[in-house]
């Protein structure tokens, strides 16, 4: 009598093992159709009028990283690729989000730089546009100490939560 309670549990054990092991799945190119193996990103237009130097530079290579280290698509050169991202970095805003007590006055604490960018996914295999979408995100500072240094940071911040965006809405469709 125990020894088939020994089996029935081992049975049991051996297929709860089984169903979970094989209930695995990624997300990893989702919605890359299957015909795409290379992807061109040229440098980005700035319409921004922000004067901010090398914002299309910086943006463009953190697009490309992200591309490089996603592996989904391989980065190529426009003539030798089958598709094609393209953008226009639409606008870079600067403003307070944040207002506290500073020596006894009420000033801005915390600003925001928020970067909104429009970007087109064109298909050169089937000659077609997959989407053309727009992208905005953002990142924070504190409005004291070294504000230059502190800003730089917070357009980092948001290229990078953007360039993150633009991955995943051609990686995974989301």
């Amino acid at each position: 009598m125990k020894f088939s309670k020994y089996i029935i549990f081992i049975i049991l054990l051996s297929g709860i093992t089984a169903l979970v092991s094989s209930c695995s799945y990624s997300f990893t190119g989702a919605s890359v159709p299957p015909h795409l193996k290379s992807v061109a990103i040229p440098l980005f237009d700035d319409r921004s009028s922000s004067a901010e130097p090398n914002l299309r530079e910086d943006f463009t290579n953190e697009l490309i990283q992200k591309f490089i280290d996603d592996n989904t698509l391989q980065k190529r050169e426009k003539v030798n690729s089958d598709a094609l991202i393209e953008g226009t970095i639409l606008s870079l805003a600067d403003s307070p989000t944040s207002v506290g007590n500073v020596q006894g006055t009420e000033a801005v604490t915390v600003r925001r730089i928020t970067i909104n960018v429009k970007v087109i996914y064109k298909d050169f295999v089937k000659r077609e546009t997959i989407f053309e979408k727009n992208f905005s995100n953002y990142g924070d500072y504190n409005n004291e100490g070294d504000i230059t240094a502190a800003r730089q940071i917070a357009i980092q911040k948001a290229i990078d939560k953007i360039t993150e965006d633009i991955l995943l809405a051609v990686v995974s469709n989301w």
